[in-house]
């Protein structure tokens, strides 16, 4: 079966910075829904009218990928807000309450970059957000989505699930 909108496939990838260093690897193969949103956009296209054993290499540009690095979502939170235990890496949905910083969208994942004694830097951007990438993709599988499948539009795993955290202090940009 090739692939086509709406079906589910099989991949496994190997994701890397623009200079080949490696940033995360999906070995075993994982489904994703296609045509639907589990994928990004530009793999989609790539994928189209691919079969089992199909290998890809892609360039990725960052407004193909996870978007523009923008410090606008980059925010100083007082270090009381937050548990005696925080540490860099560290991620929370949303801005804890009682966070001042006008303007910072509330429906993000804010990652936790520094922490001084007086108070927290949070990133709003995605870990990913401003880079270059490339994508070594491998089609393991490809069949027709289920009815439950097909109304979802989604296996309920996105490539953002898939993807680990980046380490403390990995330049993301």
């Amino acid at each position: 079966m090739m692939i086509h909108a709406p079906c589910v496939v099989s991949l496994s990838w190997t994701l890397a910075t623009a200079h080949n260093e490696t940033i995360a690897e999906l070995a075993e193969p994982a489904e994703f829904f296609y045509g639907g949103l589990d994928l990004l956009p530009k793999v989609e296209e790539a994928l189209a009218g691919r079969a089992p054993d199909d290998e890809l290499h892609l360039h990725l540009e960052p407004e193909h990928a996870f978007g523009e690095y923008l410090p606008g979502l980059v925010c100083f939170e007082d270090r009381a807000l937050f548990a005696p235990d925080i540490e860099p890496g560290m991620a929370y949905e949303g801005l804890p309450p009682g966070a001042v910083t006008p303007g910072m969208p509330a429906a993000r994942i804010y990652t936790v970059t520094e922490v001084y004694p007086s108070h927290v830097v949070l990133d709003g951007n995605h870990p990913l957000a401003g880079m270059a990438l490339r994508l070594h993709l491998r089609v393991h599988g490809v069949r027709a989505a289920s009815a439950e499948e097909l109304d979802a539009r989604s296996l309920g795993t996105s490539v953002l699930q898939v993807l680990p955290a980046l380490p403390p202090g990995t330049p993301a940009h």
